[in-house]
């Protein structure tokens, strides 16, 4: 009988020992799954106009019954701008509701108003807050172009002698900041360059190089770039020419140069940001070795040359630029 009694409780102390944790678990609890939804805190904004010049933010914040999926939409009512918080929660709040001004779809927030909505997947209601833009948020990194003073005389150019040529700055709706970007487009059926703009460092001081951190890791290339539908696809290639002795002049023979190739094969405006230390040297579109010490240094950067390249087979190629900039730490966040 006592060997009984014990066989029980080892039993009885397996199953016991067997049994999942409930205080720990993955996913909704079953109150979430089952229970009824309601609205513990209406949708709300801790501000209603912002200055993102001055660092400013917006912090939207909700509460809910249960776990739901929810999105907030914010669409600047002149500029069209979109920026996009999605989240999986019981709360909005500053972990997944801060804004501080950056763009999910461009162009970038201007002066203007706003409209922010959140829609949740329980509900069929979408819930709206307006928020006044005073001043958008500032480019924070050294900013090489964004055109908004057409082509620097000091930034040598070349263009080819194609058809439909098209190498200029251009004011429309299409521009993703301020107001103007730069249009590269044309036809060139003998060569892969259509046109190409150096941008050198004594173009914005007196300096041979730019004032860039010493550190790859830290230094982070960005642009905006459009994808035209429906033409030839555009390759924009980024050669960063290190100055490496600081004479003034990129020798290809024994300097450094890292070149950034982007194939747009998109539509629409994207951003860019490649971090230095990730740029290779490249020979006809090939990994190649560098020519002079071999180190990245980006605060040797002498000059950047940027060319508009497409297949000479396939006919007019189009794409536009705006906003390179060099930024440090992260990248861009317009």
């Amino acid at each position: 009988m006592k060997q009984k009694a014990a066989i029980i409780f080892i039993l009885l102390t397996g199953l016991i020992s067997c049994r999942k944790d409930e205080t720990n678990f993955d996913g909704p609890g079953i109150v979430d799954i089952y229970s009824d939804f309601k609205i513990i805190e209406n949708f709300d904004a801790d501000k209603d106009s912002v200055n993102f010049a001055n660092n400013e933010t917006v912090l939207f914040s909700a509460k809910f019954s249960k776990i739901v999926k929810w999105q907030i939409a914010i669409k600047g009512k002149v500029s069209k701008a979109t920026k996009i918080f999605n989240g999986e929660s019981k709360a909005i709040n500053i972990t997944n509701g801060l804004w501080n001004g950056s763009t999910t779809n461009y162009p970038i927030f201007g002066i203007e108003n706003c409209t922010a909505s959140l829609t949740l997947n329980a509900i069929p209601d979408t819930f709206n807050i307006d928020v006044k833009v005073t001043s958008p948020k500032k480019i924070d990194g050294f900013i090489i172009a964004d055109f908004e003073n057409g082509l620097n005389p000091q930034w040598p150019k070349f263009i080819q002698s194609g058809a439909n040529m098209d190498f200029k700055v251009k004011t429309d709706s299409l521009a993703p900041e301020g107001k103007k970007y730069m249009n590269m487009a044309g036809t060139v059926n003998w060569d892969y360059l259509i046109g190409l703009i150096d941008f050198p460092a004594q173009a914005y001081n007196s300096n041979v190089t730019f004032p860039l951190l010493p550190n790859p890791g830290a230094v982070y290339f960005n642009c905006l770039i459009y994808g035209v539908p429906n033409t030839n696809p555009s390759i924009v290639l980024f050669q960063l020419k290190e100055d490496e002795n600081s004479d003034g002049t990129f020798n290809a023979n024994n300097e450094d140069e890292y070149d950034l190739q982007i194939n747009v094969d998109w539509e629409g405006w994207k951003l860019v940001s490649v971090k230095y230390e990730d740029i290779v040297t490249l020979v006809n579109g090939v990994p190649a070795t560098p020519k002079g010490n071999g180190i990245r240094n980006p605060d040797k950067l002498g000059k950047i040359s940027m060319l508009h390249l497409a297949d000479p087979n396939n006919g007019f190629a189009s794409t536009k630029i705006d906003m390179i900039v060099i930024t440090d730490n992260k990248p861009l966040e317009p």
